[in-house]
Order: C-alpha cells, then sequence, then structure tokens
C-alpha cells in the first residue's frame, strides 16, 4: 500500500470516528445541557469535516494535532455520567489525562475531572430566560443568530422579540432575508421561514415577534406574552443610563448594551470583570469591540510582567457608520467614503480600558484608522513592561493564556506563518495573538492582535448575557488561574 493510499485510509477512519462523536455530542446538549468544547471551541452543531478541522487546529496553539481517537473516548466516557448543565473541554481532559502518571483509566480519570457536574453537585438546569433585540443591525444579526443556535438545549437564552422602526411594505420579509442570508457571515444555519399576519420570524423554530415603535416608551412588553426578560440595546442611541432606562418598560428587567457606555454605566469585559457585576444592576454595557480585543491580552501582559505604559493603534475595519460615499458626516474625516479610503479616526477604547481594568495604574492611548474591509480589525498594542523578557518568554504565556487560563475564551493564539484579516471571520474569540507579528526588546512589547469586531464582539455580548442571567455553566477541567 502507498502512503497515499495510507493517508486516504487514515482520513476514512478518522471521518468514521468523528460521526461516531455527533449523536454522542448532540444528545449531550439537548438532554443534559452539557457543551462539549475542543480547546474552546464548541463541537455542538458541528459537521464530521468540522470536527476534524478543529482537531487539527490544536497544533496552533497546543504544538501537535490532536486525534479524535485520542479525544472519542472521553465522548463516550461522558455519556455515562449523570452530568447537569456544564461546559467540558475534551482537548484538555486528554491532554491532561496524558500527563498523568496515576494510572487511571479514560473513565476513572473524566469521572474525577468533572466531578463538579454530576450528581449530587450538578447545578440545576434554568428556566429560559427570555430576551429582546432592540435594533437589528449588524450586532443585533449576529447576536440573534447566536442566541437561536444555543437555544438548542431549551432551557438557555430565549430571543422573544426585536424591537425595530417601521421600513414599509415587506418590511418582516427583508428583515428576515438579511437575517437568512449575509455577505460577510454566510448562510444562516437552519431554517427561517415568516409568519406575516403574527408578525413574527420562525427561526430554527424559535418565534420571534416583530415589534414596531419609534421609542422605548411605545411598548409594553408584557402584552406579548415578555417577562423578567434581557433587553439588549444594539442602536447606541442613547448611552447613558438615563437614556437606557427607557427601556425599563413592562416585561424588562436589565439592559444591555453593544456599545460603550457612558457616566456611571459599568463597562464589562467578559473575562476580565463580569465577575464584578452587582446582582441588582438592571443597566451595563459591554463596551466597544477594540476594548473587548485589548483588554484580556492587557490584563494577560500585566498579571504576568506589569505594565507601565502603553498605546493601541487599531487598523478598523469600515462600519455603517460611513459613508459609501463622500457626503457630510458630523465627525471629521468620516464623510469621506469608506471603501475607497483609509480613514483617521479616534477610538475609546484606551480611555475605556481604565473601566474594565480600574487597579491598571498605567497611561493607555490610543488611535484608530479605518481601511476598505468589511469585517476584521487588528490592533497594535505596544507596552512598556514592569521587567525585561523575551519574544520567546512572552509567546509561551500567551499561548498558555489561550488554552489554559480563565482567558481562553477570550484570548487566541494562532502561529500561522501567513494569516490574514479573513482568516479571522468567524472567530469566537475577542482577540487572536499573531505569534508570527510579535515583538520583544527587553521591556518592550509589541503585540499584533486580529479580531473579528462583529462576530467575536457579539460572542463577547452573548457571554455577558448568559453571565447576568445565571445560564454561564462552569466550565470543567476547571481553567488554571
Amino acid at each position: 500500500m502507498t502512503v497515499k493510499d495510507d493517508s486516504f485510509t487514515d482520513w476514512k477512519n478518522r471521518e468514521e470516528i468523528a460521526e461516531s462523536m455527533i449523536p454522542m455530542i448532540g444528545r449531550l446538549h439537548r438532554e443534559r445541557d452539557v457543551t462539549v468544547l475542543l480547546h474552546s471551541r464548541s463541537l455542538v452543531n458541528k459537521s464530521v469535516v468540522s470536527i476534524l478541522k478543529t482537531h487539527r487546529f490544536a497544533r496552533q496553539i497546543a504544538g501537535e494535532e490532536l486525534s479524535v481517537t485520542d479525544t472519542l473516548p472521553f465522548v463516550q466516557a461522558l455519556t455515562t455520567l449523570d452530568l447537569g448543565p456544564s461546559q467540558i473541554d475534551i482537548g484538555r481532559l486528554a491532554e491532561i489525562h496524558q500527563a498523568d502518571d496515576r494510572g487511571l483509566s479514560v473513565a476513572e480519570f473524566t469521572a474525577e475531572a468533572v466531578a463538579g457536574a454530576t450528581g449530587g453537585n450538578k447545578i440545576d438546569r434554568r428556566e429560559p430566560r427570555d430576551v429582546v433585540l432592540y435594533g437589528f443591525g449588524r450586532i443585533g444579526r449576529l447576536v440573534a443568530r447566536l442566541l437561536i443556535e444555543k437555544a438548542g438545549s431549551g432551557n438557555g437564552l430565549r430571543l422573544r422579540a426585536i424591537v425595530v422602526r417601521g421600513g414599509g411594505d415587506q418590511d418582516i420579509i427583508k428583515r428576515a432575508s438579511l437575517l437568512r442570508r449575509d455577505s460577510i457571515h454566510g448562510q444562516f444555519q437552519g431554517t427561517i421561514t415568516v409568519d406575516e399576519a403574527e408578525s413574527a420570524i420562525i427561526a430554527n423554530g424559535n418565534t420571534i415577534k416583530v415589534i414596531y415603535a419609534n421609542d422605548p416608551s411605545e411598548v409594553d412588553y408584557t402584552a406579548y406574552g415578555i417577562d423578567n426578560a434581557i433587553l439588549i440595546d444594539n442602536t447606541g442611541k442613547w448611552r447613558d443610563r438615563e437614556g437606557l432606562s427607557q427601556h425599563l418598560r413592562p416585561g424588562i428587567d436589565k439592559v444591555v448594551l453593544t456599545a460603550p457606555g457612558k457616566g456611571d454605566v459599568p463597562n464589562i469585559v467578559h473575562g476580565v470583570n463580569h465577575d464584578t457585576i452587582k446582582p441588582d444592576e438592571q443597566i451595563l454595557s459591554c463596551a466597544s469591540c477594540t476594548t473587548n480585543a485589548i483588554v484580556p491580552p492587557l490584563k494577560a501582559m500585566a498579571d504576568e510582567y506589569g505594565v507601565l505604559r502603553g498605546h493601541v493603534e487599531t487598523v478598523h475595519s469600515f462600519t455603517n457608520d460611513q459613508n459609501l460615499l463622500d457626503n457630510y458626516h458630523k465627525a471629521d474625516r468620516r464623510g469621506r467614503s469608506a471603501p475607497l479610503n483609509m480613514v483617521i479616526t479616534e477610538t475609546g477604547a484606551a480611555s475605556a480600558v481604565a473601566k474594565a481594568l480600574p487597579d491598571l495604574k498605567a497611561p493607555i492611548t490610543g488611535s484608530s484608522i479605518r481601511v476598505p474591509v468589511p469585517d476584521v480589525s487588528i490592533a497594535i498594542l505596544s507596552l512598556r513592561l514592569g521587567r525585561e523578557t523575551t519574544r520567546e518568554e512572552v509567546l509561551d504565556h500567551l499561548r498558555d493564556v489561550s488554552l489554559t487560563s480563565p482567558l481562553k475564551r477570550q484570548i487566541d493564539f494562532t502561529t500561522a506563518p501567513d494569516a490574514v484579516s479573513s482568516d479571522f471571520i468567524g472567530s469566537r474569540h475577542s482577540s487572536i495573538v499573531d505569534a508570527g507579528a510579535t515583538k520583544v526588546d527587553g521591556d518592550n512589547a509589541i503585540l499584533y492582535l486580529w479580531y473579528d469586531n462583529e462576530f467575536g464582539y457579539s460572542c463577547q455580548v452573548v457571554r455577558v448575557v448568559q453571565h447576568v442571567t445565571g445560564v454561564e455553566y462552569p466550565t470543567y477541567p476547571a481553567p488554571a488561574v
């Protein structure tokens, strides 16, 4: 048999193993609210090829490819346990088990590693929590996709309604079409139908009421059977407590803003300061996409090396706030054509660092250039560190953070030598460290951080909403602190 034949036979064998994983992963999710991960990447509702690619991607961050032959026994072991709602990373299980010298079987080791989610230790499944989207633009539609995707078990967040201004004939059909097809993020994974008589969009069985209103005061959500809901404001029209409080109408319990908050509105970056949210806080912000991109790696660097000062330069994709062709805009330069120019502008991300990392006293400055790409940006974070180090040490630290720390859902790591912006469309991390571009000289470090400013940010928004609603389930094995 030739090497070529051996490779193909090996591929077919791995396809068969991945195929056998799918129903087990699906049942764990639907019946027990268990999400199976591989190095922080969900395997729920993934195809055979996607599962194999995720295993192969492990070589980018762990140094070597994971085989489905290594992880299948852990999935099988999970199906035999009395599991409660949780997230379980089989990549980490396999890695830790390999280093364990006690001679435990996979079944014994798995039972021990996830003991906090089994038997009398497991938490109760939550009742579904209503969510309302106020505004249905770029972020609103991506958050909708994520909420629908995560509704598989029926015990998490439940998207009940979107609120928009009326747009004329066939408004609901056009909005459903924008949810169904996206020029950047591709087709919606599932089915979408429209019930014009009931003013509803049905996506993967989820009935989503479309409410038309020009102002928050026009809506009584209880009239639609919505109660104790989280409202996500995607318009950015109101950013302070007074303005956002207008959303606290009958049926709405909390308001989450998908833009930087002003005044005393808490700016939350999940993974960094989400545990500071007070239980009775009704209004909070998820800060900006750029703040979410720079704060997690900034914290990782500050915790390990100390940071004396820093500057962030963001090369940011254009947004709907800019003009397609030259036209009047109230802001300087943003009136010039977005797809034809690089546009120097401002970013509030640097000043927002203080809200997310109040213990970091180092001054952080920032600026931004908008460029003619529709999605994915890069933040160039230049830091003066508290001690000297080496490039190898910094990369080892950030790789470890991306794999084992509480920031592993926020920070990803790539060693791909030819990575470009489009490679990161659809990334669920808020920041991806580009190892090849990283520069370190003594106490100076420059990090190049890719981020999908649409989808990665939307994932962070959903994580914050999961946290404040109590449906953010624990992860096993527990991240290293």
